[in-house]
């Protein structure tokens, strides 16, 4: 009577085990994926292990980073914004806007430290608009957020008048060229930027009551909790993020194409978060996760180009990854 017994426990082990294996494949994956591309491109990829390589992955990281990370908090209220790469547009037309403008050359330090503040001013506003149409007239986050995501880069064409606009001024493209120990500045701020708002998720009230509104928010509500301050706030720093990022890349190219700048940064954005353990049903607020997916969408890219393949191609991998991330998270709640 007893063999049955000894029998059936050895079997069950194997597959306990493969269920406990696979359980933190699951948990782990991101971390996975990024060993996996960087031991392909190192062996596959031309240059990859050169300095400049590095530099200009990190350069591109880190505004996928930083929009990723406004994103997390979005999202972690259970909300989506779509109007994240307009915002880049509007704040990107804006700034040279500032320190080309007459007064701006008259008065350089003046220009500058306008052409510093006002768009990332006019970024938080329109993260107040979305924040307010979703908290206090009760849109749909998808709907609100492609409002801007329609007429913010419409009105940065309208500044710039459809032109490109070059520039030459030091202090601003240090934002986008400067280095510091050799790393490209943006990467620094990311790092920081990473660090403030890891601390507000973690040991703020408003952190507090942002994962509990996107956890439950008729619980958060019924507590006491400032739900609709709470995704006002959310929404803000999305998009005040959102305009640094937009400065970042004006700063690089010394030019602002108000066409082009934050181009379909809201998939890279969604994408980044949901890889770095975001839920969609809010809840959860992987700051470094962000960053972590960053840089898994940023080298999916890399090798792509790096080794042939069309862009087209790079935004059905993007569209592929955010399916998969979607799909480990309905495997882990099983």
């Amino acid at each position: 009577m007893s063999a049955p017994t000894a029998t059936s426990t050895t079997a069950s082990k194997p597959v306990r085990s493969s269920a406990l294996n696979w359980k933190a494949i699951r948990a782990h994956g991101g971390i996975i994926a990024l060993i996996v591309l960087v031991a392909f491109n190192a062996a596959v990829t031309p240059n990859f292990l050169q300095m400049q390589t590095l530099f200009v992955n990190i350069s591109q990281v880190a505004t996928i980073a930083i929009v990723a990370m406004g994103m997390t908090l979005v999202i972690a209220t259970g909300g989506i914004d779509l109007s994240v790469g307009a915002v880049m547009a509007l704040a990107g037309a804006l700034a040279p806007l500032l320190f080309l403008s007459p007064w701006g050359i008259e008065y350089p330090a003046l220009g500058l430290v306008l052409a510093f503040s006002l768009p990332l001013v006019a970024a938080a506003l329109c993260g107040l608009f979305n924040g307010m149409m979703v908290s206090i007239l009760n849109v749909q986050p998808i709907i609100a957020t492609l409002i801007l995501f329609i007429s913010g880069r419409g009105i940065a064409q309208v500044l710039t008048n459809g032109n490109l606009q070059t520039f030459k001024n030091p202090g601003f493209s240090y934002l986008g060229t400067g280095k510091i120990l050799g790393l490209p500045f943006q990467g620094w701020l990311a790092l920081v930027l990473a660090i403030v708002i890891y601390w507000i998720v973690t040991r703020t009230i408003f952190g507090r009551y942002l994962l509990a509104t996107g956890g439950n928010e008729k619980a958060a509500r019924l507590s006491g909790g400032p739900v609709r301050s709470v995704k006002i706030g959310a929404y803000v720093i999305c998009a005040f993020l959102s305009g640094i990022a937009g400065m970042i890349v004006v700063a690089i190219n010394s030019a602002s194409d108000a066409a082009r700048n934050g181009n379909l940064m809201e998939l890279d954005a969604i994408a980044a978060a949901v890889v770095g353990g975001a839920l969609l049903q809010g809840g959860r607020a992987p700051i470094f996760g962000a960053i972590l997916g960053a840089v898994i969408i940023q080298l999916v890219k890399y090798t792509l180009l790096a080794n042939g393949v069309e862009d087209e191609v790079a935004l059905v991998a993007k569209a592929g990854i955010i399916l998969l991330a979607v799909y480990v998270q309905q495997v882990r709640k099983e």
